[in-house]
């Protein structure tokens, strides 16, 4: 007994040659009626699935794309297929695809993709062929997924992980060092006032004998200009100069190890800036360098904690003057917009390569001979802890921007009453 059709096609065939001609056109309806709803509930479920796919054949053009492909790819949504794959995808590594196109490759393989067009996003990608046993034209699936939240979440355990380290370690050295360090500044305000009192002295009591043919008042002047007595002074005031920079380092430590929680107000980031201005100005002008003060006429006002604030935009204008030599210019400049206030330090120091840029805010790295690495990372917590974030970017023909984004006032009123609306703590706070 022959097996029971089950299909409604291999029925169809069997009686297509006892079939007239309206019959075999009801067929033919409805069999593209069924095609056109599987279709339907294919492309369906293609795009409910929370992966981009892109089918590529012959000559990398694209086939099919769902809905999440358009959406992490910035597909427009006319004139894609039978299009190039390469003009929407340009960052792709096509040659292990043109293999599979060439029969020369078989296998699936995986590469990760950063995109930057709709959006920022990192994507971890899967190229399969499909279709190479039953049709003899090349198709590949590419499967996109977005790992941007992983490897976001990757890079911020690291960070973790590298800043419990730098605490075991400033833990040490601030311990280590900051005594002896103390004990060593104040011997030589000892020695400093020593020796002033040598100065002051004549020269037969200074040496331990007697002069009394000569006067008073000429042994003084002959001791008061002694070369030995100038160079101790040198001396001692290079050793304090030292002992300064130590000591600085050591306090960086000490922020980098006890971040301080910022204590939120609202406040003017224009009259930071102006304290920063009236702080360092003397330091700026001593150095022969100019400043410029672009303050916003709108308000900048936003919940911050003045004083951290203060701190790296002062971290930040010190970068700025020790890249640059007599002559140079320090800009600040402050702006208003729509949901961020913003604030700028430029200089036209020596400029920061590429490279060094991805670098800057990593824990001991440094561009300065005499840096402790430790000043623009302070900088980078104290900007994210407000919910901000901070750019770097090279200034033409020479020189290095820094770029601050704030949320404004009314944003962050939002933002927190988001936060009480849905019965939790705010996570600008707890940042």
């Amino acid at each position: 007994m022959p097996p029971k059709k089950s299909n409604f096609l291999e029925k169809a065939l069997d009686r297509i040659g006892f079939l007239d001609a309206k019959s075999v056109q009801e067929i033919v309806d409805r069999i593209v009626w069924q095609y056109k709803e599987q279709s339907k509930f294919l492309e369906a479920i293609f795009d409910a699935i929370q992966e981009g796919v892109v089918v590529v054949g012959e000559q990398g053009k694209i086939q099919y794309f769902n809905q999440k492909a358009k959406t992490l790819l910035g597909l427009p949504a006319d004139g894609v297929l039978n299009e190039r794959a390469a003009r929407f995808l340009p960052d792709l590594d096509w040659e292990p695809i043109a293999e599979i196109n060439r029969g020369e490759r078989r296998d699936a393989f995986q590469f990760e993709l950063d995109v930057h067009y709709p959006k920022e996003r990192f994507l971890q990608v899967e190229a399969t062929p499909i279709g190479r046993e039953s049709d003899d034209v090349p198709r590949i699936a590419l499967i996109f997924h977005d790992a941007t939240e992983t490897r976001k979440e990757k890079m911020e355990a690291i960070e973790r992980e590298k800043l419990q380290a730098l605490t075991s370690l400033a833990a040490s050295v601030a311990h280590e060092i900051g005594n002896p360090l103390h004990a060593l500044h104040l011997h030589l305000q000892l020695v400093e006032r020593e020796v002033k009192n040598l100065s002051t002295m004549p020269v037969n009591v200074a040496v331990g004998g007697s002069a009394p043919n000569e006067s008073l008042e000429k042994s003084l002047i002959q001791n008061e200009t002694s070369p030995i007595l100038w160079k101790l002074r040198d001396y001692i005031q290079v050793a304090q100069g030292e002992i300064k920079r130590l000591d600085c380092i050591v306090q960086q430590f000490l922020q980098a190890i006890r971040p301080v929680k910022p204590k939120f107000q609202m406040d003017d980031l224009n009259q930071v800036v102006r304290e920063t201005v009236k702080l360092l100005g003397p330091e700026i002008e001593n150095r022969g360098l100019s400043s410029v003060v672009e303050l916003c006429e709108k308000p900048t006002r936003a919940l911050i904690d003045a004083n951290q604030m203060k701190q790296v935009l002062v971290n930040l204008v010190k970068n700025a003057m020790q890249s640059m030599t007599r002559g140079g210019q320090l800009t600040m400049r402050t702006a208003n917009e729509d949901n961020s206030v913003e604030l700028i330090v430029e200089d036209t120091g020596t400029g920061i390569s590429k490279e060094k840029i991805k670098r800057i805010f990593e824990p001991y790295f440094t561009t300065k001979e005499k840096g402790a690495g430790l000043g623009l990372m302070i900088v980078h917590r104290i900007v994210r802890q407000h919910s901000g974030r901070i750019l770097v970017e090279p200034v033409k023909p020479r020189g290095t921007r820094f770029r601050i984004w704030l949320p404004s006032a009314a944003k962050k009123q939002r933002l927190l009453a988001v936060a009480a609306g849905e019965g939790g703590d705010s996570p600008i706070l707890d940042d």
